[in-house]
C-alpha cells in the first residue's frame, strides 16, 4: 500500500471518528454510586443511592451530586484520589465524619473513603459537597 493511500485511510478513520459527538466522562453505561455517611451528625447519617445522565437515586441532592461529580471528572485522573502519601497536611480536626463511595464512575471501578481528620482530608471532602454532606448543612445529607 503506498504511503497516499495509508494517508487518506487514515484521514477517512478521523473523519468519522470526529463525527461521533463526545459523551461527557460519566455516561458510561452502568455508572452508579453508593454512598455511605457514618458519624456527620444531624441526620445527615445513611446510605444513598445515585446515578447520573439522566440523575436519579434516593440521594437527598441528586442533581448538585453528579454537578461536582461532573466538575470533578478529569481523563487520566482519579475522580475520588486518596490524598498522596507524604503530603503535608495541616493538623485540623473536622469532625468523626466518615464516607464510603462504591460502584461504577466514568467507567472505572469504585472504593474510596473519606474524612475529616486533617486539613488534606478535609479539602477532599469538601470538593465532593454535595455528595458528600457539608458541614454546615444540618439534616441535609448532601
Amino acid at each position: 500500500m503506498s504511503h497516499f493511500a495509508v494517508r487518506g485511510a487514515l484521514g477517512a478513520v478521523a473523519a468519522v471518528l470526529g463525527s461521533v459527538p463526545a459523551l461527557p466522562a460519566s455516561a458510561a453505561a452502568g455508572d452508579h454510586l453508593t454512598v455511605t455517611v457514618r458519624h456527620a451528625g444531624d441526620g445527615r447519617d445513611g446510605t444513598y443511592e445515585l446515578s447520573c445522565h439522566p440523575g436519579a437515586g434516593s440521594h437527598p441532592d441528586v442533581t448538585g451530586a453528579c454537578r461536582v461529580l461532573d466538575r470533578n471528572t478529569r481523563w487520566g485522573r482519579d475522580t475520588f484520589a486518596p490524598v498522596a502519601p507524604g503530603t503535608a497536611c495541616t493538623m485540623l480536626y473536622g469532625g468523626p465524619a466518615t464516607a464510603r463511595v462504591t460502584g461504577i464512575w466514568a467507567g472505572r471501578p469504585v472504593d474510596a473513603t473519606y474524612d475529616r481528620s486533617n486539613g488534606c482530608e478535609i479539602g477532599r471532602w469538601d470538593r465532593m459537597v454535595p455528595l458528600l454532606p457539608g458541614p454546615d448543612t444540618p439534616g441535609d445529607p448532601g
